[in-house]
């Protein structure tokens, strides 16, 4: 069975049966890969056992997106749980103040379009400015050091039936589908995040220049564009905070970008996950997707989703060091003199 939902594809799966219960796979599939997968037969109600961890982190790497239904979680074993994917988590910085965030745990990022109040986000808040870069296509948390690893988003609440949904790209299998000749050209680029650069795309107003101890907080950081993923495969290390390739003019950079963007985003590599009830949870691996959410309007339902964030502990956590960048940047300007 496929949903269309705007530029995306949903497609229904298979049941395969484990040790650990029935994991509802391939959510889409072809003849090489799989991504995305439902799972079902955990038990939420009690910390998770290692063997079961185990499998879980297993399928990741195989699917990607993990999508897991009704789970029961509260904040705390939403962490929990994060905690025994990795120690490390992501602290919320807090952008708007500690005092005004609606669930003030460090560990865990609103999400949502509700106000401390209760009132859902309107136009005019910065924070709804700030939000319409989650429209973009992205991974979490590109523009960090280190970078995010896994995202696991969890819904409290109950979600209007066909008003929530989440968007997820492979680019697993969009590298794949590169010429030969394209995959050459990309193979040592090397890419800057800035998360104000997605903030201005979405928002140009609004973010025009960030606030100053937005900037102190969230410097730019270099990555390699073409990585390697999990299971070995190459992939593409994308997001609308990618600003600028190295050595090339910030134009030339926003057009190659974003045709990579666009290409990875055709419909054969998405699918679109539907929030249906609170407890839904889903975790993705950002080192080798991308995803977006729907776009704000002025006349949507509330949405409490919380997101707890596992740095990567990698070889490509912390991206291209100061050093390395330098001198990519001086061998590409002897390139370009000699080309000239």
């Amino acid at each position: 069975m496929c949903k269309r939902f705007l530029d995306t594809v949903h497609i229904g799966g298979v049941t395969i049966i484990s040790k650990f219960g029935k994991f509802r796979c391939g959510l889409l599939v072809n003849s090489d890969s799989s991504f995305g997968a439902e799972v079902h037969g955990v038990d939420w109600l009690r910390p998770i056992p290692k063997d079961v961890v185990r499998e879980l982190v297993r399928l990741q790497g195989r699917y990607a997106v993990l999508i897991f239904r009704n789970t029961g979680l509260d904040n705390a074993r939403h962490i929990a749980f994060a905690q025994q994917l990795g120690k490390d988590l992501e602290i919320n910085p807090f952008f708007f103040g500690r005092e005004n965030d609606r669930i003030g745990e460090p560990f865990l990022w609103d999400v949502g379009n509700i106000n401390r109040d209760g009132t859902i986000v309107a136009p005019g808040q910065r924070r709804w400015e700030h939000s319409k870069g989650n429209m973009l296509w992205h991974t979490d948390s590109s523009f960090l050091r280190p970078r995010a690893k896994y995202s696991l988003l969890l819904s409290h609440g109950n979600p209007v039936k066909g008003g929530s949904w989440t968007h997820f790209a492979d680019t697993r299998r969009a590298y794949a589908a590169l010429p030969q000749s394209r995959k050459d050209e990309l193979e040592n680029l090397v890419v800057e995040h800035d998360l104000w650069h997605s903030r201005k795309l979405a928002a140009p107003e609004a973010f025009k220049e960030p606030l100053p101890h937005e900037k102190k907080l969230v410097p730019p950081v270099c990555h390699k564009l073409v990585q390697t993923a999990p299971d070995g495969r190459k992939t593409l290390y994308l997001a609308a905070h990618a600003k600028r390739i190295l050595g090339f003019s910030l134009e030339e950079s926003q057009k190659l970008i974003w045709e990579l963007i666009d290409h990875c985003t055709q419909p054969q590599f998405v699918f679109s996950m539907e929030w249906l009830q609170g407890g839904d949870m889903v975790w993705w691996d950002n080192r080798q997707s991308m995803h977006r959410a729907n776009p704000y309007t002025e006349n949507m339902t509330a949405r409490d989703v919380r997101r707890a964030t596992v740095n990567d502990d990698g070889p490509f956590a912390l991206g291209v060091s100061e050093d390395d960048v330098t001198i990519h940047i001086q061998v590409e300007r002897i390139s370009t003199i000699f080309r000239l």
